[in-house]
């Protein structure tokens, strides 16, 4: 048997055996694409619209704390200012709970839309664990690993499987386009080459930083491959619940508030294209506070800093922002949000989410043929089988 021929047949058997959950993990990559915007624009409309006058403020920050406070009878655990003047004032509450403040009047506007956010909480959980909870999302995610790594070597033996033989400018122009009039098998098969031809790259992309944000072992790589040393691990998202050890919220903390207005606008001068400012709430005892200045859409590591500022004096004490990184930081960074394509905005997220597309047509087809080459191998025996007995 040719290295070609076992390539290939290699290549069938990993798709037939992870077909299934690639193409979950491809179409719930897809209904996630545009996730940040429309979780973001979902806040538009909450609050009236006003004419702001040139030097009005917002309420100071003990008024709006105190303000969330009554309305849902615990306190945030951190204030995010847009400067999208339609959107209102994020509060975050425990267990992740969002809820807009009128930063003008204080009104609590309440969440933006619910149901929005519970539909894609639920694509989240299908995308990483097969929608399980508890301990039984760690058997998903140990499934949901292998078949990422499965893909990977899918991606990789076919693109060594697409290259045409013997190599000719007109064979690659007919397996690189859509031809019509085809039907059945040469469809499918027409279908998985053209998509595979174009959109082998970025699909690799995303197949390949799926696989560092499934493994520890893959996210070390990426920091020992430019001679450092990886971090140690935190823990898994979903692996506990903050609070107590039963699993329940504690008592809330004693935030403080005074001086927070002044550390809001010193976090406003630091960067003059900021978008949003994210500011945690400290506990009483805390002198300093790190405030996250976003000059993107949220998925841009690139364009985030997060400062440190004494509460008492809003003076700079300390500023992470990407260039100040480790190269091994910054690549880690930079695979985590390509996988969604949201380092490139949102074109790259367009692009990543036509990539999930692209995964989608290469398993049905994939599927496809596999199961049409079982039936015609099935339908030869039969005859064999016939002929040898007549």
């Amino acid at each position: 048997m040719s290295l070609r021929k076992l390539l290939f047949w290699a290549h069938l058997a990993v798709g037939v055996v992870a077909g299934m959950v690639i193409l979950l993990m491809s179409v719930t990559g897809v209904a996630l694409t545009y996730q940040r915007q429309l979780l973001a624009n979902s806040a538009r409309g909450l609050q009236p619209a006003r004419v702001v006058a040139p030097g009005t403020r917002m309420l100071p920050v003990a008024e709006l704390v105190a303000a969330v406070r009554i309305a849902e009878g615990a306190s945030p655990r951190a204030l995010q200012l847009s400067r999208d003047a339609a959107i209102p004032l994020a509060a975050t509450m425990a267990k992740g709970r969002t809820v807009y403040v009128d930063g003008y009047s204080g009104h609590v506007l309440g969440e933006a839309s619910p149901r929005l956010k519970k539909f894609f909480s639920s694509v989240v959980g299908w995308h990483r664990w097969f929608g399980r909870t508890g301990d039984s999302r760690q058997t998903a995610r140990a499934i949901f690993g292998a078949s990422n790594l499965l893909f990977l070597i899918l991606v990789l033996s076919g693109l060594v499987l697409w290259i045409p033989r013997p190599f000719s400018r007109g064979r690659v122009a007919a397996v690189a386009t859509v031809r019509r009039g085809l039907s059945g098998k040469a469809r499918d098969f027409n279908w998985h080459n053209v998509a595979g031809f174009w959109f082998a790259l970025p699909l690799l992309l995303v197949v390949a930083s799926g696989v560092v944000i499934s493994y520890p072992w893959a996210s070390a790589l990426v920091y020992r491959t430019v001679g450092e040393q990886p971090p140690a691990p935190r823990p898994r998202e979903g692996a506990g619940e903050r609070g107590g050890r039963d699993g329940r919220e504690g008592p809330p903390p004693m935030l403080v508030t005074a001086g927070l207005d002044g550390v809001l606008s010193k976090a406003a001068t630091l960067d003059t294209k900021w978008r949003t400012i994210t500011l945690p709430l400290p506990e009483a005892k805390a002198t300093s506070v790190a405030v996250i200045v976003d000059a993107g859409s949220g998925g841009q590591p690139q364009l985030r800093q997060t400062v440190t500022i004494e509460v008492a004096t809003a003076r700079v004490l300390k500023t992470d922002a990407f260039a100040t990184q480790s190269t091994g930081r910054k690549l880690r960074s930079f695979m985590r949000f390509a996988h969604t394509g949201e380092w490139f905005g949102v074109w790259g997220q367009t692009i990543a989410g036509l990539a999930s597309l692209a995964g989608v047509l290469l398993v049905w087809t994939g599927l496809a043929l596999s199961w049409r080459r079982l039936t015609a191998w099935l339908r030869r025996r039969a005859r064999s089988t016939a002929a040898t007995a007549a």
